[in-house]
C-alpha cells in the first residue's frame, strides 16, 4: 500500500535536506540503499568513505555533498510513499521525465544545482503528490 505525501510532509523533508547534518543524511542513505549505492550516487568509487562520513571524520566535498542532499530528498519521499527496494528500484531505472536517464546516474555525475533540478519535482510526481 502506498502513502500520498501531503504537502507538509514533503515540506518536512525539504527541511531536513538543508538542515541536517552531513552524517545523518549519509547514515540514512546508507541504511536505505547501502555503502555501494550511497558511494556511487555521491560520485565516489570508494564505498568507505561513505562510513567516514557517517563517523564525522570526513566531509564530503562539493558537489558530492550537494548530491547527498538532493539524493536525501528523494530517497526520503520515496521511503515514506512506498518503501527502500522501491526507492531503489526508482533510482536505477530509467525515467521518462529525466530525458530516458536513470536518477542515480544524473545524482552521480551532477556538477552543480542546475543539473538536478527537475530530479526532486519527479520524484515527488512519482511519490503521488501534486506539484
Amino acid at each position: 500500500m502506498t502513502l500520498i505525501l501531503d504537502a507538509d510532509k514533503i515540506g518536512l523533508i525539504e527541511r531536513e535536506a538543508a538542515i541536517k547534518k552531513m552524517p545523518q543524511i549519509t547514515e540514512f542513505l546508507q541504511h536505505q540503499l547501502g555503502q555501494k549505492l550511497t558511494a556511487y550516487i555521491a560520485g565516489l568509487t570508494d564505498p568507505k568513505a561513505v562510513g567516514s562520513w557517517i563517523r564525522g571524520e570526513n566531509d564530503p566535498r562539493p558537489p558530492a555533498d550537494m548530491r547527498l542532499r538532493y539524493a536525501y530528498q528523494v530517497v526520503r519521499m520515496l521511503v515514506e510513499a512506498y518503501d527502500a527496494e522501491t526507492a531503489k528500484a526508482w533510482l536505477f531505472g530509467t525515467n521518462t521525465r529525466l530525458n530516458d536517464e536513470a536518477p542515480a546516474y544524473i545524482l552521480r555525475n551532477a556538477k552543480a544545482v542546475d543539473d538536478l533540478r527537475q530530479l526532486v519535482p519527479t520524484a515527488r510526481a512519482f511519490a503521488g503528490s501534486a506539484e
